[in-house]
């Protein structure tokens, strides 16, 4: 359904790779994982048997020293074989969350830190948002206090996904009180620490969910945990301009999946409508029926191109001086904002193209709709991207 026009061959083969992986886990898996409630470790080892965990990591340490242009196929085409978000974001944080790391790490940590990752014999979680501060990330109060050749780490995460399976978590933490900070962007660190459940001074709550439930989220109590200091990634108090390294990539990613899964769920609609005859005639000959379902489709091609430029342009920043760190902010959030908006509206097309049947679990788009809020509201929401577009490209006044 989606053209293919315009991408390069790597991506191509990357789309191809990963249909043949995920063709072994059809709807009534992912239907299953969605009752149960249980994540798909299967198709995590699948993709990291094939190398793709690494997909975006260097190949000295085991990756496939590709971009986050690849890694977007990669996860779309994931979310697009019916997997939907879930499936996507059972590897989701291994791909993005490890940016910062490949990037600011030292030669030690990394070569210590990411193999395990790439093998698929560790799973990482990212630890930043809090309940008291949401997306006023400057705020967070999470503290990481030195003591010798350790942390002890208090606070609060939440909406921490794949904590109950993961080995290690990406921790942002605040090393230096705000107050006592010049800048409000300094005074955060970033970590890479040990899930250790059985560790004291770590309490993991799940949330019970709308969608995405094969995939647990995360309350995370820290309460003196103790880390070693050479979890440290990069300069002490340096962690959120760190973190913003892989902020920029989740946009992509998960603007990739969301088309994905927008993309997934017209193609049942469309199918419904081409087989679905009242009155004499396929309900996809009614201009009701044909014409949404094909503002959905343009809505969601705009959304592809928007989102791979955005891609191209997160590759090519570090290597081409015209490409500003602003220009790369701006294309990553417009690309999340517009295939969220493009993946919903598919998603929710799909629903009442098929009507009541829309509405009963064997004919998985209703699980589509369900999962299809996420790109909306996470990681940042559509307001506070519309504040940062007005700020950034139309240079209006901070409104917020």
């Amino acid at each position: 359904m989606m053209d293919l026009t315009g991408f390069s061959e790597m991506q191509l083969q990357v789309k191809d790779s990963v249909s043949k992986i995920c063709a072994q886990f059809p709807d009534d898996y992912w239907a299953l994982r969605d009752k149960d409630e249980t994540y798909p470790h299967e198709l995590h080892a699948a993709l990291a048997k094939d190398g793709f965990i690494g997909i975006a990591l260097p190949e000295e340490l085991g990756g496939a020293g590709l971009g986050i242009s690849e890694a977007t196929m990669m996860l779309q085409t994931i979310s697009q074989s019916g997997a939907g978000l879930v499936g996507a974001q059972s590897i989701h944080a291994n791909v993005y969350a490890t940016q910062p790391v490949a990037k600011f790490a030292t030669k030690e940590q990394r070569s210590r830190m990411l193999p395990r990752l790439i093998s698929g014999e560790w799973k990482a979680c990212f630890g930043v948002t809090e309940p008291s501060t949401g997306l006023d990330t400057l705020k967070l109060r999470t503290r990481a206090v030195r003591d010798g050749d350790v942390y002890k780490i208090s606070g609060q995460k939440i909406w921490i996904s794949s904590a109950q399976v993961a080995s290690k978590c990406i921790l942002l933490a605040r090393t230096t009180p705000l107050e006592e900070v010049k800048k409000p962007s300094e005074g955060l660190s970033l970590f890479f620490v040990d899930m250790g459940r059985d560790l004291p001074g770590l309490d993991l709550r799940k949330i019970r969910k709308m969608g995405g439930r094969a995939v647990d989220a995360n309350e995370i109590f820290f309460d003196d945990y103790q880390v070693p200091a050479d979890t440290l990634i990069g300069e002490e108090g340096q962690g959120f301009k760190i973190v913003l390294h892989g902020m920029n990539a989740e946009r992509c990613l998960l603007a990739g999946e969301a088309l994905g899964l927008g993309y997934v769920a017209l193609d049942k609609g469309t199918k419904y409508a081409r087989e679905r005859v009242v009155f004499g005639r396929p309900i996809g000959q009614n201009q009701g029926i044909q014409h949404p379902l094909a503002l959905a489709y343009m809505n969601l091609e705009a959304a592809k191109l928007a989102t791979y430029h955005a891609a191209r342009l997160y590759d090519a920043s570090g290597k081409d001086s015209e490409v500003t760190t602003q220009s790369v902010g701006i294309a990553c959030n417009s690309a999340k904002f517009l295939a969220a908006e493009a993946g919903f509206a598919a998603c929710e097309r799909a629903v009442l193209t098929l009507g009541g049947l829309g509405y009963a679990a064997e004919y998985h788009v209703e699980r589509y709709l369900r999962e299809c809020f996420v790109p909306r509201i996470a990681p940042v929401s559509k307001e506070m991207i519309l504040n940062y577009i007005g700020e950034k490209a139309l240079g209006l006044s901070k409104s917020y």
